[in-house]
């Protein structure tokens, strides 16, 4: 990152004002996102993260695009939380293949304080392999993120998923606030936010403007951005939503990065469902980090030998930061 550059930070986007931008002439959009991701990044570098499930099936939460949650049947059975051995051995994988950051993933509604200290063990483990560290646990008290961050956690995950009139569709177990008090709770305890949603759940622009306004109006913008694309899975309620237009979706990554310019946007789950082309569009509306490995929690995801192919076509190299 060109550090000279002291991002201009928005925090005051109004409904208007991002559809207009999300709706803009195709060309134009991407042009000024490519423009506003070049003064902040280097075009051609990616961040690679690889994310593993430490914790498997059996949540509580009834979110409706979501394989692991125990409301329905996917054919993911609960498992208990994994070792710390295994963990450790996929984290040094990880890394072996050019990863500067390993996710670790549990399906709770909230951890247990067993439970997480187990979790921070495993983020002592993975710091000390000299990788970056994150973990998506669910919600979050003040004093456990507390606990992470003295373990040395670099960045938690809560996606906000949708906007807030859209997201009682998808979920009801909990609510937007609960949402965003776990990201003021991580905030505080001085760790890195990772936050983003999910595209293709039957919103429409007016929804996906407020998912962008709810990140980009925080008062600090997250670090890490991923914006999914619904991977639809059978068993869960949105198994028969409509599919994402390819260039609906590349106008968000390209609206997100406007709005948070100096943040990474991710694309994250459903990139085993976009075509590389459309791969290469979203980099070029300003995508600059990617999660590799085969799966991305319980969906597939691209080999990473077809991201490298794909990436050296594109002329794009891999961070190491």
């Amino acid at each position: 990152m060109h550090q000279e550059n002291k991002p201009t930070v928005k925090n005051n986007w109004t409904k208007d004002e991002v559809v207009a931008l999300i709706t803009r002439p195709f060309n134009d959009l991407v042009f000024e996102a490519q423009q506003v991701h070049r003064k902040y990044f280097d075009p051609n570098l990616v961040q690679l993260s690889t994310l593993m499930n430490i914790k498997t099936g059996g949540c509580p939460e009834d979110c409706g695009y979501c394989p692991q949650s125990a409301h329905y049947n996917t054919g993911v059975n609960a498992e208990k939380l994994l070792q710390l051995d295994d963990v450790i051995a996929q984290a040094q994988k990880a890394k072996d293949k050019g990863a500067t950051r390993f996710c670790m993933g549990a399906a709770w509604r909230q951890p247990k304080q067993k439970d997480l200290e187990k979790v921070i063990d495993m983020v002592e483990a993975v710091k000390n392999i000299g990788m970056e560290t994150c973990v998506t646990l669910g919600m979050l008290k003040q004093d456990q993120a507390q606990e992470l961050k003295s373990a040395g956690l670099d960045y938690y995950n809560h996606n906000l998923d949708s906007s807030p009139e859209f997201y009682s569709k998808v979920i009801s177990t909990r609510d937007y606030q609960e949402r965003l008090d776990t990201l003021d709770n991580v905030r505080n305890a001085g760790i890195n936010v990772c936050c983003g949603g999910i595209i293709g759940m039957g919103e429409g622009v007016n929804d996906r403007a407020g998912l962008l306004i709810s990140l980009a109006n925080m008062a600090v913008h997250p670090e890490s951005v991923p914006i999914n694309m619904l991977v639809k899975v059978e068993g869960t309620p949105l198994d028969e939503a409509e599919d994402v237009d390819a260039i609906d979706f590349i106008r968000i990554i390209a609206s997100a990065r406007i709005m948070m310019p100096a943040s990474y946007v991710r694309l994250s789950a459903g990139r085993s469902e976009m075509s590389e082309e459309m791969q290469a569009l979203c980099f070029l509306a300003g995508a600059n980090s990617i999660f590799y490995g085969e799966k991305l929690l319980t969906t597939d995801n691209p080999q990473l030998s077809e991201d490298h192919k794909l990436f050296e076509r594109l002329g794009i190299q891999t961070s190491r930061h």
